[in-house]
């Protein structure tokens, strides 16, 4: 008969979710001296699952790819979970905290396509698609004359879609493709500073019930500081800036020589126009850096760019 597991971990499941879900649960494993076994698995369908024909926005937002599992931890059905960090709504529901987030990997996006291996090098109004409304205006940015249309769906499906010609080529997050061992179907590499990334890209956050001593405890083994450090900083600007699927926004903190440096960018959801910051201070103060460059932003920002803050007459 098999032994009791020790934790139970709840996850999305999607064939990323799972990557990720057992890559917690190994480093959970290897950090305590527990068999793997010790941490069962819980897969869980969320409503973004489910919901494919709409872009998020219209079906709710974010908090799509959580509420079901939020629901399953305050119920004491898992005891953890685990969620790429950048699907978190910035407020999580009462009795939910974050208890961490693996190292990060690569934040960078990648082109995918048969047709080019750079975005400049795709035919005059080539067809990209994207779920994303930051990735969508990052292209226009570049090349107004593309198609943008909106494509969801789970990595697989979308790598299909571009590699078949059925559209002339996507984005996905490169740090999915690495987990998934895909990496060499990426046509090219994105640059930073030219393409800045989502809040929390390529990071992946542990979620547990904010009472639960025990489990945060096994978790903050696991914990890498150097991230938690630069998503702390990226939410706070997307919260200060009430950031959805609904606004095209994108944010980067990395952490070099000791210091503390967050890119952010606000975009119209067409691509002509950006509104860009850079800030850097000490790793103590991600929160309030985060919560500057939001502030910044917001006061530069044209009305109608971001949604009314909250209180606001619409």
């Amino acid at each position: 008969m098999a032994a009791k597991p020790l934790l139970t971990l709840g996850t999305r499941g999607s064939p990323l979710a799972l990557a990720q879900a057992h890559e917690a649960r190994r480093l959970l494993a290897a950090a305590h001296g527990w068999d793997e076994e010790a941490v069962a698995l819980a897969v869980i369908r969320t409503s973004g699952d489910v919901i494919q024909d709409r872009p998020l926005a219209e079906a709710g937002g974010k908090g799509l790819f959580t509420k079901e599992i939020d629901a399953a931890l305050l119920e004491g059905r898992i005891d953890f979970a685990v969620h790429s960090a950048k699907d978190l709504p910035t407020a999580l529901p009462e009795g939910v905290t974050i208890a961490g987030f693996l190292e990060r990997e690569d934040v960078r996006d990648a082109l995918i396509s048969a047709r080019a291996y750079s975005i400049a090098a795709l035919p005059q109004g080539a067809r990209l698609g994207a779920a994303s409304l930051r990735r969508q205006a990052q292209a226009r940015r570049l090349r107004p004359d593309l198609r943008v249309e909106l494509l969801r769906g789970n990595v697989e499906t979308r790598l299909r879609k571009a590699e078949s010609g059925e559209i002339d080529a996507t984005l996905l997050a490169l740090a999915g493709l690495k987990r998934l061992g895909l990496a060499h179907r990426a046509r090219a590499i994105l640059d930073i500073e030219t393409f800045l990334p989502a809040v929390g890209q390529g990071a992946i956050a542990l979620t547990a019930r904010a009472a639960d001593a025990r489990t945060l405890g096994h978790l903050a083994a696991i914990g890498h500081a150097d991230t938690m450090t630069a998503v702390v900083a990226e939410r706070a600007f997307l919260a200060e800036l009430e950031g959805s699927c609904r606004t095209p926004i994108a944010g980067h903190a990395r952490l070099e020589a000791g210091a503390l440096i967050l890119l952010g960018q606000v975009l119209r959801e067409d691509g002509s126009e950006s509104f860009d910051v850079r800030l850097s201070g000490d790793r103590a103060d991600a929160a309030r850096l985060g919560a500057e460059a939001g502030r910044d932003l917001a006061g530069r920002v044209p009305p109608g760019v971001l949604p009314p803050a909250k209180g606001a007459a619409r």
